[in-house]
């Protein structure tokens, strides 16, 4: 039986989207999440605890995104593509909203908001700093919000992401079926939003057909900003609690969820390296894909969430490879070699990669990052289990791999940036802050 939204439901939704987000920064998870020495398994309390920030986080994020979706301009909020992206964020916004909460009696209740006893404090997380790559308010869409745009309230945020100790009380079994219980909903909500940015990609090329149009304006290209940037953090949240949740992954003592506190650069470069040239391979029909330099001290580790740095390493390779191929012809002997280098200072590692595929017009830099602009001749036709697994992607064609990769890199307050030398090739630099204190940009 497919799902149908009410009216009191929109209402619900519209009420919730009056309230502004609260932003966490990549630290504040990872002492978060640290496992209390009181015990190997994250305790029931502070899942719980988790549980209740996300409880009134995640709705708010989803009804901002619901009253966008559906406040579109131009004819865009009627393509069909677009409403059921509203449907799938307005279902969602249901399912946690109606999910119960546990019957608690008022020892346990209270147990679970006091203190812990002395000698255990409370560790209250560090404050989030102000995103270094965003402007104040530059992933903004409600005019109703009370932030600044870099995770702070101006009135005080009422929800805080903190940490607790856990203080050995024995909770009852009910507390641990609910953090089940809501772990689970996350898990059907993620899945349910897997296929979100194909189908907006979709909504807008019904657009531009009904419009006649070649190009998308600076208001759609700001909403799609805004909207994908808001999505990556509502799966970062989402993630994050999951992996909490599962208690296999405490195996690598490494990992704090999905945020790894020793990323290895060199690895995860070489691996985006490895795939970026099968995929060129494959793509051309070529036997050897041009070669890969790769510059980088072997023991680089910092605090960052692996599946983000291997999209961006591996999206930005690959336009480099396809660039070098389609600029020198598939059927040279010898490509030019790419190279990347890795640089570490004191607030950023710095990924440069250099390549000869002929470069870019100045003119066309700007275009670069606007959704669905692409050098490829036709634009494929939209798979929709096309980004199931988030990261998979084909060589070229949606003109998506560069500005998400940039919305990765700005969410915890690195930056991507481009330079370009038309007729010779271009440098990208990816900047990563590895202080991991920046606040998520809010929208």
């Amino acid at each position: 039986m497919s799902w149908k939204r009410s009216e009191r439901l929109m209402e619900t939704i519209k009420h919730y989207s009056h309230f502004p987000a609260t932003g966490v920064s990549l630290r504040q998870m990872v002492q978060f999440g640290e496992r209390p020495s009181t015990g190997k398994y994250f305790s029931f309390r502070t899942l719980f605890r988790a549980s209740q920030f996300l409880s009134e986080e995640l709705p708010i994020r989803l009804a901002h995104r619901v009253q966008e979706l559906g406040d579109l301009p131009d004819g865009l909020n009627d393509m069909p593509s677009i409403k059921k992206v509203k449907d799938w964020y307005a279902q969602s916004f249901e399912e946690i909203t109606n999910l119960p909460k546990p019957q608690l009696s008022k020892d346990v209740r209270d147990a679970l908001i006091k203190p812990p006893k002395i000698g255990k404090p409370s560790r209250i997380l560090q404050e989030t700093t102000q995103n270094p790559s965003i402007k104040c308010g530059q992933y903004h869409s409600s005019p109703y919000q009370k932030s600044n745009g870099n995770g702070e309230n101006k009135k005080g945020a009422a929800r805080r992401y903190f940490a607790t100790v856990d203080d050995g009380v024995d909770w009852p079994p009910e507390l641990h079926a609910y953090n089940q219980r809501f772990a689970e909903t996350l898990h059907a909500i993620k899945r349910r939003h897997d296929g979100v940015v194909t189908t907006v990609a979709q909504g807008i090329l019904e657009y531009k057909r009904k419009k006649q149009r070649m190009q998308i304006d600076s208001n759609i290209q700001s909403f799609l900003d805004r909207f994908y940037m808001s999505r990556i953090g509502i799966r970062m949240l989402i993630g994050q609690h999951i992996a909490l949740t599962d208690q296999s992954h405490n195996k690598d003592p490494s990992y704090v969820g999905i945020i790894c506190t020793k990323t290895n650069v060199r690895d995860l470069a070489q691996e985006a390296i490895d795939n970026a040239r099968f995929v060129c391979e494959d793509h051309f029909g070529l036997f050897d894909a041009p070669k890969v330099q790769l510059v980088c001290p072997p023991g680089l580790n910092f605090m960052y969430v692996p599946g983000h740095l291997s999209h961006m390493l591996f999206e930005t390779l690959k336009n480099s490879l396809r660039a070098v191929v389609e600029t020198h012809g598939a059927d040279k002997e010898e490509f030019p070699v790419t190279k990347v280098v890795v640089a570490e200072g004191k607030e950023d590692i710095t990924i440069k990669i250099s390549d000869e595929g002929g470069g870019i017009p100045r003119s066309s830099i700007p275009l670069v990052w606007t959704y669905m602009y692409t050098t490829v001749d036709t634009t494929p036709s939209l798979d929709p289990d096309f980004d199931k697994s988030d990261f998979k992607a084909p060589m070229a064609g949606f003109g998506y791999g560069l500005p998400i990769s940039r919305l990765y890199a700005r969410y915890f307050g690195g930056d991507l940036k481009l330079i370009s030398m038309e007729g010779y090739g271009t440098d990208v630099y990816l900047h990563l802050n590895r202080l991991s204190s920046s606040s998520e940009p809010l929208q």
